[in-house]
């Protein structure tokens, strides 16, 4: 029997919401200590805590995150007391400072080879771009308004700085 397919999530602005952190990372010099340090603290967002339990019912699900390796503790415990489906985290190295998207795709890559990825869902626009030029299906996480402040910082951190 083949294993289920994989549904890959992100984390920040898919189903954490940073909404409450992004002011340390929206102006010079940015406070990456206090940004990734108030993580335990996000709000789930419930749209995307939704999406991920419907695809836990057919799917093996793995959580794909540009969060640094170093948060992996805070990360495993915010799913856990959220109680969304266990999974795979996939952080990035602490060294790691490519942009986001080159990160992801890398893994996506390698998932795909272990069981085939049926879907990834990510709210980062270059995230989502890039994956369905490598042929994969994207659910474009567009809950999180993109009007909200310090959404600019969050793209930032994401695909200029490579940092989450």
């Amino acid at each position: 029997m083949s294993p289920l397919p994989w549904a890959v999530v992100d984390l920040d602005g898919t189903v954490a919401d940073v909404r409450h952190r992004l002011r340390h990372v929206d102006h010079r010099p940015k406070d990456w200590g206090a940004f990734f340090s108030a993580a335990p603290e996000d709000p789930l967002l419930p749209e995307g805590a939704a999406v991920v339990h419907r695809l836990a019912q057919d799917h093996r699900v793995a959580y794909l995150s540009g969060r640094p390796e170093r948060c992996r503790r805070d990360t495993e415990e915010w799913l856990q007391r959220h109680d969304l489906p266990p999974g795979p985290v996939f952080l990035r190295r602490d060294d790691d400072r490519r942009p986001s998207w080159m990160g992801k795709l890398s893994r996506l890559r390698r998932l795909a080879a272990d069981g085939g990825v049926d879907v990834v869902i990510d709210d980062d626009l270059v995230v989502v771009r890039e994956a369905r030029a490598a042929g994969f299906t994207v659910l474009h996480a567009d809950w999180m308004s993109p009007s909200d402040t310090g959404q600019d910082a969050l793209f930032d951190a994401q695909e200029t700085e490579g940092r989450t």
